[in-house]
């Protein structure tokens, strides 16, 4: 089994307080913290510098780091305005052409949302969204980026577990981003039991088999959630009300053999989060040795 990929989406407010300023620390700053993952965030628009990602790329790979990439969150692969889905698939495109500069493999894509439609409508929309966009990329000869669909925490929004694995399936290109915090929140708590993580690993064994389970994408945080939207907030490890917890999930990546990236999305911890759910990982795996 190959290793398992922890780090931080975007900088923590460890990488400030340990008197780093620049991007181009973060290969330093993650070898301090033990980390061997980072998700580069482009959230609000695809803003990279050359020189910094050349230097981030070079230092990756010497220190055997690994990167993706988060897309701008207004991407909606559902829209029913074909404008807004045509602008979606050309962020897709930026957000590649980023991340291979960067050298990272993954990019994480958000769904959209349902707005007035029926569920079954929105997903309809985003897969032949999402068709396009794996055209483009080919024709821009950029395939070799992969792409991840993200499942959502709020209720009104694409991205259920089912769903996602429902845009993945239609082409193995395709790698799920399980965000295991939305999945708890779009539940309300559904994701708090070992039961819940069985049920969604042979979800994704049956629907994707084993090759691509094995490889998942994942981002992991609590989140603070509503009975009416889902979804309110990420909070830090610190916090005991709202889930999920990583222990039922670490043992299910040993019962499969899986060797995913999983990043932190915690509130200003994701660092020290992340090396957290390291340590409860390394347990998890002793544990079962002896």
């Amino acid at each position: 089994m190959g290793p398992i990929w922890f780090g931080p989406a975007g900088t923590a407010d460890s990488f400030a307080a340990m008197g780093y300023k620049k991007t181009t620390q973060m290969p330093e700053y993650l070898e301090k913290m033990g980390l061997n993952a980072f998700e580069y965030q482009c959230g609000r628009g695809v803003r990279v510098n050359p020189a910094t990602a050349a230097s981030l790329k070079r230092d990756f790979a010497e220190k055997n780091l690994r990167m993706s990439l988060h897309a701008p969150y207004y991407i909606s692969l559902s829209s029913t305005e074909e404008e807004k889905r045509q602008g979606s698939i050309r962020y897709i495109l930026e957000s590649a052409a980023a991340a291979r500069l960067l050298g990272a493999d993954r990019v994480v894509v958000h769904t959209g949302s349902c707005a007035k439609l029926s569920r079954a409508e929105a997903l309809e929309l985003a897969k032949g969204t999402l068709k396009a966009a794996l055209a483009a990329l080919e024709e821009a000869g950029l395939s070799d980026i992969t792409l991840c669909p993200e499942t959502m925490g709020k209720l009104n929004q694409l991205g259920t577990l089912e769903e996602v694995l429902e845009l993945c399936a239609m082409d193995e290109r395709l790698l799920p981003c399980i965000d295991w915090g939305h999945l708890n929140a779009r539940t309300l708590g559904g994701m708090s039991r070992p039961e819940d993580f069985a049920g969604a690993f042979r979800l994704m064994d049956q629907k994707l088999g084993r090759e691509r389970l094995r490889v998942f994408h994942a981002h992991f945080s609590r989140i603070q959630y509503t009975e009416k939207g889902g979804e309110k907030k990420h909070l830090t490890f610190a916090d005991q009300q709202y889930g999920p917890w990583f222990e039922p999930l670490a043992e299910e990546i040993l019962r499969y053999g899986c060797t995913p990236v999983i990043i932190c999305e915690s509130a200003g911890t994701q660092s020290e989060d992340a090396a957290a759910m390291r340590d409860i990982y390394r347990a998890a795996a002793k544990g079962r040795k002896e």
